[in-house]
């Protein structure tokens, strides 16, 4: 059994705001890592209880370099660091037998902690007609990828996202919404017992899961915050700008081309400044 763990930081245990997840001037940052390295840990355990012998945890948040490989379990595997071409999932191939997300949020205008969808420039993002946030996102191309995504970790409404792509998922919810900044929190041993009966759960369930289909070429379709992002991410070649909107399309041959994309739209589109 080879498994591969995609690890966010908004939906960790009992992290609420900004100031857990910045690590350039996050008061609680340091905080942060220990409580994403400490749910990753739950999962692998849980993981090799179950008899999982591969496991590779792909530090998905912001840089990518957050949790702390001394502190990790020594049978996993660490992806570290950035730029990565398929960032989150990066690491990720038809060998993998499953893909867990952990720490994983809503998508942006959606209620949840720390809700967004990969940057503040995106107001919405469709493939194929589909609105998909994070984990919309990284389930289609894992199942491109004849992965299915058979667990998330996170609060209730990213639980609730992910059964509506994925019926049959497992899913630990740590902490459940009063705001996007505020949450009502597991204690750290109530949050490891959840992760770890969880992911057993998953692993015994893993054939009910199947990967999830999308049809080939994608229509990948960005609504950015403003126009003059939209503008900018359409230097991309392939892509089609609708005038009068703030919204590029493009149509991607695979997963791969999908996901280097969007990266370079979202990229370029960060580089404009509001005023």
């Amino acid at each position: 059994m080879k498994l591969f763990l995609s690890v966010d930081m908004e939906g960790i245990t009992g992290i609420v705001d900004t100031t857990y997840i910045n690590p350039d001037n996050g008061l609680n940052y340091e905080r942060g890592r220990r409580l994403m390295t400490q749910d990753t840990n739950a999962v692998i355990e849980a993981a090799l209880e179950w008899g999982a012998k591969e496991i590779l945890v792909s530090d998905s948040h912001n840089t990518m370099n957050n949790i702390l490989i001394e502190a990790l379990h020594p049978n996993a595997k660490l992806l570290s660091g950035s730029p990565r071409d398929y960032s989150m999932m990066q690491g990720l191939d038809s060998s993998f037998d499953a893909a867990f997300f952990i720490g994983y949020h809503t998508r942006q205008g959606a209620p949840g902690v720390l809700s967004h969808t990969m940057s503040n420039v995106v107001r919405n993002m469709y493939i194929n007609g589909l609105l998909v946030g994070e984990f919309g996102f990284n389930a289609i191309y894992a199942g491109l990828s004849g992965v299915p995504v058979c667990f998330v970790s996170g609060d209730d409404l990213v639980a609730k996202e992910a059964k509506q792509l994925v019926p049959e998922i497992c899913t630990a919810i740590v902490k459940r919404t009063v705001s996007r900044t505020a949450a009502i929190c597991l204690s750290r041993d109530e949050a490891t017992a959840e992760l770890k009966q969880q992911t057993k759960l998953a692993l015994d369930n893993l054939k009910q899961i199947q990967p999830v289909q999308t049809q080939t070429p994608l229509e990948l379709k960005i609504e950015f915050s403003f126009a003059g992002q939209a503008e900018m991410a359409a230097i991309v070649p392939g892509t089609l700008y609708q005038t009068g909107s703030s919204t590029v399309t493009y149509w991607a041959k695979d997963q791969y081309d999908l996901y280097k994309t969007m990266r370079a739209m979202i990229n370029l589109a960060d580089t404009v400044p509001f005023f």
